[in-house]
């Protein structure tokens, strides 16, 4: 149970205002600050999602509370969203980041900031936090950058392995598509609301062409990705992820890489998630109060050395019986100094057997699970064992007589395949099969042929000639009980997470060749504990209900006569959310991915979005609808979208776009 807090070292204010960029762009930004004659640090939560409704209840959880305690915490929107001025541009353009820098420097010089300054956020703004601080502003001391990533190419929504991510390429792009129409709010941007709107439209372009048309690792990706120099970053960095988040491997990475005494890492149970919210997976932990310990160390020079906690603290789940939610995982707590760890170590297990064909059909993967879970009652992967079916399994019995098996890190496959046509792909599962036969996914990874030899060229495989190719899995932090099987699946097919390739002819495996390595790690007994999660008072937001009450968050349907599989997909954002200031806000949106079992060109992703911004006492009511659809055929990706945007009834934008772009490596 998270702790509401009303009482704090600081009475607190906030206000509106706007921030000027050198070019005379100005951000619209939220402040809270204490009531105090001194100069405080200043940290800064920097993104496109819209201070003024869509992070609102998230922001007022987080933000007063800072301010309580001693710091100017500001909430700003990007260049081209929410009420800021200018155009918006492609994600973690350089034109945000130069804003991002700007911005930071404008802070350190307020009179009321002591000129340090710190910056936080999930996700988007997780990534363009660590991405500023390789930029490195001078005010900019420290960073906690939660569920974000270091590589945009290979740990973001876009691919996989070198392979096109089918749910996430598509449905990010037009979630975004749908996001960037929505207009300024006349309460706050005032009568040039609707100028600024519209040359905002005309300005649009869906993210999809960019994104599909940089197959591999090239410098479009290389731009914002710190991994290609982590010693840029100057800023102390408290790097949090969670084990339901594809982005934790970067918190591995960021402990790994950047300068001990400028970094930490936490990994828990969580999903997409500040770890304090208490959405499921738990356990919830004090969150905030761990971030305080941080900006208080680095910005205000306390005593409280944070710097003297363990490398990383990490999460590792016991062994549970698989489910789409857990309010809770079990589980414990464990400390490591250093990473690679001293308590971990690679131990190897061959397959073994006669070669064998894997050649799954292409619904294999439509019990993966949501690509971001948000806490959601589907997001989580079912019993794997239909999936297990589709692939081929080779199983390690943990013995009766010892201990749990447990890891920690990222395991990886050594697979001796000869593959059947020049394109295709490995998907590797690693399960926890209980004596019962259920099978509980644990981690996965995957492999685009094509990039067998690095993510930054596209090489065809050799069909009839032997090969050996190695990948890592995402990290991990479970125990195997004994008892329990530890399962590797091999699959040729995982749809929609993995945009199949034009053949599927799929490979063949020899298992003598073939081997799985999984970090193990030696049970210690730490002592790693979190207060209990506390926030300020929400924001008070009723919630009348979503627009369909009785649509299920994802629905597989089978035509048997067709052979074909659809996979609809409600996201849950928020449905329909009334706000304080008299803001009716709603949002609906439906995915849906079709494909027939033996014929990879049936591939179909769908989107359609449909948002409504209300102000009765302003007799202002806007629509946006968009659609949006990605087929192929064998040498190309066909995109189209349509947006159509109301004012009043009246459309005052609509616009459709097609597009042909090449498959050069997906």
């Amino acid at each position: 149970m998270t702790k509401i807090r009303t009482d704090f070292p600081y009475e607190t204010r906030h206000e509106d205002i706007r921030i000027p960029l050198p070019d005379g762009t100005r951000l619209y930004a939220r402040v809270w600050r204490p009531v105090t004659d001194e100069p405080v640090p200043a940290l800064l939560e920097y993104l496109p999602y819209r201070l003024t409704d869509w992070t609102a209840p998230r922001d007022w959880q987080r933000h007063p509370w800072y301010a309580g305690h001693g710091y100017a915490s500001v909430r700003v929107d990007v260049r081209g969203h929410g009420n800021s001025e200018g155009l918006p541009g492609d994600e973690y353009d350089a034109v945000e980041l130069a804003d991002g820098v700007a911005v930071v420097n404008w802070l350190a010089d307020q009179e009321w900031c002591t000129g340090r300054v710190g910056m936080f956020g999930i996700s988007w703004g997780g990534c363009n936090s660590l991405q500023i601080a390789a930029l490195a502003p001078e005010p900019l001391r420290a960073v906690v950058t939660v569920c974000s990533t270091d590589d945009r190419y290979d740990n973001d929504v876009h691919y996989m392995g070198g392979s096109v991510l089918g749910v996430d390429m598509h449905a990010w792009a037009a979630t975004m598509l749908a996001f960037v129409c929505r207009p300024p709010d006349p309460r706050y941007a005032g009568e040039e609301w609707r100028a600024l709107w519209l040359r905002r439209l005309e300005a649009v372009e869906p993210l999809v062409h960019t994104w599909l048309s940089h197959q591999t690792r090239d410098d479009y990706w290389k731009h914002g990705s710190v991994c290609e120099d982590y010693q840029a970053i100057r800023a102390a960095v408290l790097a949090v992820g969670g084990w339901h988040d594809p982005y934790r491997d970067t918190v591995l990475r960021l402990v790994e890489h950047l300068p001990r005494d400028r970094v930490r890492g936490i990994i828990g149970p969580w999903s997409h998630q500040y770890p304090d919210r208490g959405l499921p997976p738990g356990p919830a932990i004090g969150f905030l109060q761990e971030t305080l310990r941080w900006w208080d160390h680095h910005l205000k020079d306390a005593p409280d050395d944070v710097m003297a906690e363990p490398l990383l603290r990490a999460w590792i789940s016991d062994s549970h019986p698989p489910a789409t939610v857990y309010e809770e995982l079990p589980g414990r707590w464990v400390a490591d100094p250093s990473w690679p760890s001293p308590h971990v170590t690679p131990v190897t297990y061959g397959f073994g057997g006669e070669p064998v064909v894997v050649s799954s059909p292409q619904q294999t993967g439509l019990d993966a699970g949501r690509f971001f879970p948000f806490g959601n009652d589907a997001d989580l992967p079912p019993d794997q064992r239909d999936e297990d079916a589709h692939s081929a399994c080779f199983d390690f019995p943990v013995p009766q007589d010892g201990g749990p098996i447990e890891i920690l890190g990222r395991p990886s496959v050594e697979v001796r395949l000869t593959a059947g046509a020049p394109t295709g792909q490995v998907v590797a599962r690693l399960c926890d099969v209980a004596p019962d036969g259920s099978s509980t996914l644990v981690t996965r990874g995957a492999l685009n042929l094509s990039a067998r030899h690095g993510r930054d060229r596209a090489v065809d495989a050799r069909p009839g000639t032997p090969e050996t190719c190695r990948f890592e899995l995402n990290g991990i932090g479970h125990a195997f009980p004994p008892g329990h099987r530890v399962r590797l699946a091999l699959s040729s097919a995982y749809w929609p997470w993995i945009w199949p390739q034009p053949d599927a002819a799929g490979f063949t495996l020899d298992p003598a060749g073939s081997s799985l390595t999984l970090p193990v790690r030696a049970r210690t007994e730490d002592a790693v504990s979190f207060e209990e999660p506390e926030q300020a008072p929400p924001l008070g937001v009723s919630s009348p209900g979503t627009l369909d009450e009785s649509r299920p968050e994802r629905l597989v349907l089978r035509d048997v006569a067709k052979g074909e599989w659809t996979l609809q997909v409600d996201p849950k954002y928020g449905g329909t959310r009334v706000y304080p200031d008299g803001l009716e806000y709603t949002e609906d949106a439906v995915e849906t991915y079709t494909i027939a079992e033996d014929d990879p060109l049936s591939a179909r992703t769908g989107s359609e979005w449909h948002l409504r911004l209300h102000r009765p006492e302003l007799a202002w009511d806007v629509t946006i609808d968009t659609r949006s659809e990605i087929t192929c055929d064998a040498d190309a990706f066909h995109t189209s979208d349509e947006v159509v945007c109301k004012e009043g009834g009246e459309v005052v934008f609509h616009r459709t776009w097609e597009q042909r772009i090449p498959r050069t490596a997906g």
